[in-house]
């Protein structure tokens, strides 16, 4: 079936290229340097005559503007230029326009600096949410994706054990894979990707993150329960002409990544992308005899086009190709000699994925109407083992979604409806035993829309889909926003969300403990309803905006995949949800321009989180309880250097009961409170960049974070133990390069 809405999709979007008439019209604005070479102009006023509809021209003076009313006369303004009026009859939408502003001889040359924030959060959304762009990642060294959160106060980054390397994120005091992760809005780090996905993706690919708190849209499906995390990477057309980055740690670990775009005409662009690292160092800085770092060696390489019919079309394809080869475990461990008990216990990760997708957009000649097509097929494959344990696997995955947007009446009633269909085969061997899981899931949604100007917007949806294993799923999601000025929004949201668990290879590193897996029941759908409230101010003060943001969101569950590692000592048991689990978290964030140059962040949240385990409702294990963050940054005048200073605050855990276990193994009831301190210094040098940084500058690190190391093979071995760093201070340096595009005439 899959294959049949593949085909269609296709089809469709040939289908429909010939009938659209644009509306649609694109260009650059320039100033004339005194050399009379013609410089891109941002931050351009660019709106229709008699309107207040309108938009700005980017950094590179790059614009796009839609005619929905039918306006005839596009007026360009700027502070100390000339306005500039030209009559949009006299062009083709198809045709790119080019316009140089004079300056206004009649003003004193006035130079304005602005630095744009890296981290805001949407004035006009009705879901809440932040925006994250590369001002942000050029704070930290943002090898990849779990590292671009170190500044951010609502996602947290944790190791999921204390030797393979494996990562997670928690929003809203829940583990990741209650956050939908989406890449270009394709799903995406699922399945068998969850484990190590947060480091498939590359820091320089990123051109921005926005994080959602709380059920989003319905569109993109029925998985987010506490929210949403969508990466877009950089694209063709407005990305570097040749961008380089290196990078080397202290630990022993290389990387480089670069990405070049090419032109090929007015319509068509394409873009490589390119990725390298391999860990060299063999860190073993507690000296249990593990690897603090797992020895990675990765490759990655995209390559993607883009065909683009001002006003009329939109497309894109990609391809993405994933190697990588993670090797973890005892020092003494040697891969080619025979894996037994006298060889020391080793972990090694075979990874290759690939990825072809396609995006199509058609615009119409009603205003505000347009198709959207999106494919996508995933394989992954993983051949693995750990310790003495055998995991191999296989996904196959198709998603494919189709939109039709419009208006009822007038533009203020919007609605999107369309129908999706998610395909997801995986194939796994543990040791002697094999799983075969197929998920056939056809959906139907429907979102309305409704908004005053910026006053009131109100976002309603309802899918429904047919999944062969859980039946029939209906996800009711409302979100609500009013603006009673300009300087307070108020949002409010509740919605429902499924997920279907994946036991194995969601939480393959489980198998590195001596502990038995023991599946006491089939797992059924995991369902949650989730609340939330949001409170944003801002106000003037010494002529500079403070922005203060509160929030609180409840998630409750009606069934969840429990993992009981309290029950027994020597045993993980998997069951449904028998009683309550809920989270609740509390945060308050504020930022403000201290002193010119000076950012600050502030924010502190608080989590409650809730789970019946063995008919007890008890804290969840292993989640903070609290965590505050203070970032600062500063950059200089001239914008020469940049400092950058973030610490966090991180609360206690509760620990699994280990009193059971001989004394010399025994752990605490919690984890400990503990501070991060993490900084970095860039030098800017015209197309270059110098960095150099520290991370963990108090070299704080959790004592023994291996259970039994020194009897990996012994029934009390355990790595799942993990509340804090792993690894103390590093030291890294890096350089940036970066070539932008310069146009032709």
């Amino acid at each position: 079936m899959y294959k049949r809405l593949l085909i269609i999709s296709i089809f469709l979007s040939i289908a429909f290229t010939s009938t659209l008439k644009a509306q649609e019209y694109q260009g650059i604005i320039f100033e004339m340097s005194k050399e009379n070479r013609k410089i891109p102009l941002p931050g351009v006023n660019i709106y229709w005559s008699g309107t207040q509809s309108g938009t700005t021209s980017g950094l590179k003076g790059d614009f796009s503007i839609e005619n929905k009313q039918h306006k005839h006369h596009l007026i360009f303004s700027y502070v100390g230029y000339r306005n500039d009026t030209i009559d949009i009859r006299e062009f083709d939408a198809g045709h790119k326009l080019h316009i140089t502003l004079s300056v206004n001889k009649t003003l004193k040359e006035v130079e304005v600096k602005s630095v744009r924030k890296g981290n805001a959060i949407s004035r006009l959304s009705a879901i809440q949410t932040q925006h994250i762009n590369q001002n942000e990642f050029r704070k930290a060294a943002c090898c990849n994706l779990s590292e671009s959160f170190e500044t951010n106060a609502s996602v947290d980054v944790s190791y999921s054990d204390a030797v393979t390397g494996a990562k997670q994120i928690r929003l809203l005091g829940l583990a990741g894979t209650y956050s939908q992760k989406q890449i270009e809005n394709i799903p995406n780090l699922r399945g068998l990707a969850t484990a190590y996905g947060l480091e498939y993706i590359p820091g320089s690919w990123m051109e921005s993150i926005q994080v959602s708190k709380g059920t989003s849209s319905v569109k993109n499906g029925y998985e987010s329960i506490t929210g949403q995390i969508n990466v877009e990477y950089k694209k063709p057309h407005n990305s570097e002409k040749l961008y380089l980055n290196a990078y080397g740690n202290d630990l022993g670990k290389l990387e480089a990544n670069f990405n070049t775009a090419f032109s090929l005409n007015d319509k068509l662009s394409t873009m490589l992308l390119g990725h390298a690292e391999n860990m060299f160092g063999e860190i073993d800085r507690n000296g249990d005899s593990f690897l603090d770092v797992p020895k990675v060696r990765q490759y990655h390489f995209m390559n993607r086009w883009k065909y683009e019919q001002p006003g009329s079309f939109h497309g894109q394809f990609g391809l993405d190709i994933l190697d990588e080869d993670r090797t973890a475990g005892q020092t003494s461990f040697k891969p080619e000699l025979a894996r037994d008990t006298n060889n020391g216990y080793g972990i090694n990760v075979k990874t290759k994925r690939y990825q072809v997708f396609t995006k199509s957009g058609f615009i119409f000649n009603r205003p505000e109407t347009n198709i959207g097509i999106i494919n996508s097929l995933i394989y992954h494959e993983q051949e693995s083992f750990f310790g003495l344990n055998d995991y191999d696997a296989t996904e196959f995955n198709y998603y494919g979604n189709f939109m039709y947007q419009s208006y009822l009446l007038n533009s203020r009633h919007n609605y999107t409806v369309g129908f999706s269909y998610v395909y997801d085969h995986y194939d796994e061997m543990l040791n002697d035993s094999a799983f075969t899981k197929k998920e056939s899931v056809p959906g139907l949604f429907l979102e309305y829309t409704y908004e005053i100007e910026e006053k009131l917007s109100i976002l309603a949806g309802m899918r429904t889909d047919f999944h062969n294993l859980y039946g029939t799923l209906l996800t009711p999601r409302l979100h609500l926003r009013y603006a009673p000025s300009e300087n307070w929004i108020f949002r409010g949201s509740a919605g429902k969300g499924y997920r279907s668990p994946n036991v194995i290879a969601e939480n393959s590193f489980l198998l590195a403990t001596s502990k038995k897996l023991i599946v006491q029941e089939e797992p059924g759908v995991e369902e949650a309803w989730n609340f939330g409230l949001n409170l944003t101010n801002y106000t003037d003060i010494l002529g500079k905006q403070l922005m203060v943001n509160l929030d609180f969101y409840r998630t409750e569950f009606l069934n969840q995949m429990v993992i009981d590692m309290d029950r027994d000592i020597f045993e993980i048991n998997i069951y449904n949800l028998n009683g309550k689990s809920y989270s609740n978290s509390l945060q308050v964030e504020a930022n403000y321009e201290l002193i010119p140059g000076l950012d600050v962040t502030a924010a502190y949240r608080y989590n409650d989180v809730k789970i019946t385990l063995n008919d007890e409702l008890q804290r969840k294990p292993l989640v903070n309880r609290y965590k505050g963050l203070l970032s600062l940054t500063y950059i200089t005048n001239n914008r020469g250097w940049q400092f950058d200073l973030t610490s966090q605050f991180n609360g206690d855990v509760r620990l699994p009961d280990t009193e059971q276990y001989p004394e010399m193994y025994r752990r605490p009831l919690k984890g400990e409170n503990y501070t991060i301190f993490n900084a970095q210094v860039t030098k800017y040098f015209g197309q270059w960049e110098l960095y150099l940084g520290g991370e963990n500058l108090g070299d704080f690190t959790q004592d023994n974070p291996v259970v039994a190391a020194d009897d990996p093979f012994g029934k009390y071995f355990d790595t799942s133990l993990v509340w804090g760093p792993i690894v103390g201070r590093k030291i890294y340096l890096g350089l940036r390069y970066a070539l932008p595009f310069k146009e032709k005439h």
